[in-house]
């Protein structure tokens, strides 16, 4: 299979945990779009299930397909969130946030009991840090955050939208992109950038998934987090 193959069979076997009544987070981004259309065929055939988006980008596919919505505030305690990743490491950490909704899927990620990871076998790697780590910046601090994450050792680059203008995040923030290149100790680089100031949330997940599911070959692999049984 190609890797857009193995994306959508990557998403078709997460939608097969899905069960009636449950309570959805739903993910952004070019792995997460086909289960929300595979999600909204079986809503149509009957399915009863209700979903928070992570993006306004997902929240518009959603609406179109048909699958029912609902937000944070109504629905505070999620059943089960898909969504996809631009990097998945030993033992499930992940870097997030290539298409720059990684604020709203961490919070969604933090209120479902279990995060599955749908990927082609491209995202999966021996360590972190070929991607650029994603660090979401209010404006005031933009500078001043990226000579702290340099001096750290990255190359940092303003994130632009295809205008060429800076990338502005569904809540208002800009994106810094931060090439650290290989990431031995990932939870020590998150605890870092969480401690400056300006930084709103960055693209580190450690964690939080559950279950990784990777389109290999003509084949979906499972990849579980620690503590997480068959």
């Amino acid at each position: 299979m190609n890797l857009d193959a193995q994306k959508r069979a990557a998403a078709a076997r997460a939608v097969d945990f899905v069960r009636p009544g449950m309570r959805l987070g739903l993910g952004t981004g070019s792995t997460a779009k086909p289960f929300v259309e595979l999600l909204a065929e079986r809503v149509r055939a009957g399915l009863d299930v209700i979903a928070v988006p992570t993006s306004e980008a997902t929240r518009s596919d959603a609406e179109r397909l048909g699958v029912p919505l609902t937000s944070l505030d109504q629905t505070p305690e999620l059943d089960l969130t898909v969504d996809g990743a631009d990097e998945i490491g030993p033992d499930l950490s992940l870097i997030k946030g290539g298409g720059g909704a990684l604020l709203r899927e961490k919070i969604v990620a933090s209120a479902t009991r279990k995060e599955v990871i749908i990927a082609d076998s491209s995202k999966q790697v021996a360590v972190l840090g070929k991607f650029p780590v994603p660090v979401e910046v209010i404006k005031f601090a933009e500078a001043l955050v990226a000579k702290k994450i340099a001096a750290l050792g990255a190359a940092v680059k303003v994130r632009n939208d295809s205008s060429g203008a800076p990338f502005v995040t569904d809540e208002g923030n800009h994106i810094l992109d931060c090439s650290f290149g290989r990431i031995p100790d990932p939870a020590g680089l998150a605890r870092e950038l969480e401690a400056m100031p300006g930084v709103v949330e960055h693209g580190l997940f450690i964690g939080m998934a559950s279950l990784a599911l990777i389109g290999k070959g003509d084949q979906v692999v499972e990849l579980r987090g620690s503590g997480e049984s068959g």
